[in-house]
């Protein structure tokens, strides 16, 4: 039996029902609970992202079935410059439906977005531990440019203000060895008699 083709269309602020399917099972499968889905719904989120000029949302079906979808975003590389990027904020497939060209056909929505809009660059942030990931973005031709670090607002003040009465690492690493060193002299206190 032939594969049904896998169609692609952009979703438009009005007609998300397909892609909050979608998005409760991608959801779901992050390990994010039903509360925090419907939360999400209530407020808005998706029907805001897809109004967004700066957003455009695909879904995949295959038969009418929904099967994936894809977040974009477009907007300059860096702040500095004002060479064009698109960038993919979420790439998801249903797993019954991976291996069978969905992600590749959403993909080509971008692309054509990407041309579209004189993008000369699409770029993907994808999580370091989905190895899964990194490979397919690898295959398709997309390079690691640059590691992320994120911290939280109040983290990196504490580290740049003196840690406000926490121990450096130095300071711990003695700490450590210092009380290792005074239950080692108890313990060889208590097995040697006293003279």
């Amino acid at each position: 039996m032939a594969r049904s083709a896998v169609q692609v269309a952009r979703m438009t602020s009005g007609d998300e029902a397909a892609l909050v399917a979608l998005w409760r099972l991608s959801k779901a499968s992050e390990g994010h609970g039903a509360d925090h889905v419907e939360r999400a719904l209530r407020e808005g989120r998706l029907t805001r992202a897809c109004a967004r000029p700066d957003v455009r949302i695909y879904v995949a079906t295959i038969d009418e079935d929904p099967v994936g979808y894809t977040v974009v975003m477009s907007g300059p590389v860096s702040a500095l410059q004002e060479v064009p990027a698109v960038w993919v904020d979420v790439l998801w497939v249903k797993p019954g439906r991976r291996q069978r060209g969905v992600a590749g056909a959403l993909l080509k929505a971008v692309a054509s977005y990407a041309e579209h809009i004189g993008a000369p660059e699409i770029v993907s942030c994808v999580p370091s531990a989905s190895r899964d990931a990194n490979r397919f973005f690898a295959r398709l031709g997309f390079s690691s440019v640059v590691t992320e670090r994120s911290t939280s607002p109040a983290a990196l003040r504490r580290r740049l203000t003196g840690h406000h009465g926490l121990p450096t690492v130095s300071e711990a690493v003695r700490q450590r060895r210092s009380m290792r060193a005074a239950r080692s002299r108890a313990r060889h206190e208590v097995l040697t008699p006293a003279e």
